[in-house]
């Protein structure tokens, strides 16, 4: 039979909770009648997670043949802690619209320390959308842009993942892979080791080559496989990536890790599944929905072809706009210039969680975010949900 124990005597510890009360109002009566002016804890969330950056492009810098690197710094020098593998979300005014979209950031978290800190975005132009060419055209250096970070989950978790990373990328998807390459051979992330196997067209358009090669040649921690699909002449791996190639890369209990386009990730998840890996062994980032809803599991067919109308509400006023069945509710938002608070573009974050009131949905099961209350009670995350009827539904006012 256990033994009870006592503080500081029975009566005493149960009457514990009217001497702090009586303590908490002494402290009250004593204090001074000059307002605090600072909150140490807002300071410190603001510095973490700022609601808005200005940040001035100081370098642009072609990285193949379709990328080009855009090199950040903060107007006003603060650049708040990040991880490798998240991203930064811009807001772009594009005609009457105001845009948000995401970019992995590429660079390395130790690059935005110091007085002269920065972030690098990597952008790919042939996207089939209309951010990726905004970037290319308009964005020159000199330039300021909005942005607010860092945002993402996508990173190294040393109490999850092992230290061997094994990082399986195609095309653009190769920008968090560089970030966590570059942290390892500053000597962040201790005791990590990182194989690159990172699939591409063929050797003339390789993503950040020159930036992966220096890095590898700088750290023995880094190694970069190219696995080119069209180009007869390579000398190295060709075709796919397939479970021989990763196999004979991943060493021992690997954390696999991906990023790269919709049809690389269904061909990799179904190459994990047979190589029996553990999910808890296998992540990968946000995968975007695709431009041809079709190809989104459980889209009913047909709906592409229709449109309906949407009835905003923000507050006391309602406006009604055209939706396409083929795009999500956020695009004819972003359309009709009606501000929307998007960040991850996949249902994953929530930042633009939107009530419906009226009409039928369909929610993409790639990024369902939702909690299931919101489920439950008729909330839905506008980047990653398409109409199926008429729909009325009920966002937060923006400030633009």
């Amino acid at each position: 039979m256990g033994k009870s124990i006592k503080v500081k005597g029975f009566l005493k510890d149960v009457g514990g909770a009217s001497r702090i009360t009586a303590l908490r109002h002494q402290v009250i009566e004593n204090a001074s009648d000059v307002p605090q002016p600072k909150d140490f804890v807002r300071e410190l969330a603001d510095k973490l997670h700022p609601a808005k950056m200005e940040f001035k492009v100081v370098l642009i810098k072609d990285t193949s043949p379709t990328s080009k690197l855009f090199r950040l710094q903060s107007t006003d020098g603060h650049i708040p802690v990040f991880q490798a593998g998240q991203y930064i979300n811009f807001r772009l005014r594009i005609g009457d619209s105001l845009l948000t979209r995401p970019y992995t950031i590429s660079s390395a978290p130790y690059e935005a320390r110091g007085e002269n800190g920065y972030v690098e975005v990597t952008i790919r132009r042939n996207r089939p959308y209309l951010v990726p060419d905004y970037f290319f055209d308009n964005v020159k250096e000199g330039d300021i842009l909005e942005a607010n970070m860092p945002f993402g989950f996508f990173y190294w978790e040393p109490l999850r993942d092992s230290k061997n990373i094994v990082a399986l990328a195609g095309g653009s998807g190769i920008t968090p892979f560089l970030s966590m390459a570059r942290e390892i051979a500053y000597g962040k992330m201790k005791g990590c080791h990182i194989t690159i196997i990172y699939g591409s067209v063929n050797s003339s358009d390789i993503v950040l080559k020159e930036e992966l090669e220096a890095v590898e040649k700088d750290c023995s921690d880094v190694k970069v496989v190219h696995v080119l699909s069209d180009d007869p002449d390579w000398e190295g791996e060709k075709g796919f990536i397939t479970r021989e190639i990763i196999e004979k890369y991943a060493g021992d209990d690997p954390t696999y890790m991906f990023c790269g386009p919709l049809v690389m990730y269904n061909l990799i998840c179904k190459t994990m599944n047979e190589m029996g890996v553990r999910q808890k062994r296998f992540r990968h980032d946000v995968m975007n929905n695709p431009v041809d809803s079709t190809k989104i599991p459980g889209y009913p067919l047909g709906n592409e072809t229709k449109t309906f109308s949407i009835t905003v509400v923000r507050g006391v006023e309602e406006t009604v706009i055209p939706a396409s069945g083929n795009e999500p509710v956020a695009v004819a938002l972003e359309r009709a210039a009606i501000p929307v608070d998007t960040h991850c573009r996949c249902g994953e974050c929530g930042f633009c969680r939107t009530q419906l009131l009226e009409g039928e949905i369909f929610v993409s099961p790639m990024g369902d975010g939702r909690r299931m209350m919101d489920k439950e009670f008729g909330w839905f995350h506008a980047c990653a949900t398409y109409p199926t009827s008429d729909l009325k539904i009920k966002i937060p006012i923006i400030a633009e």
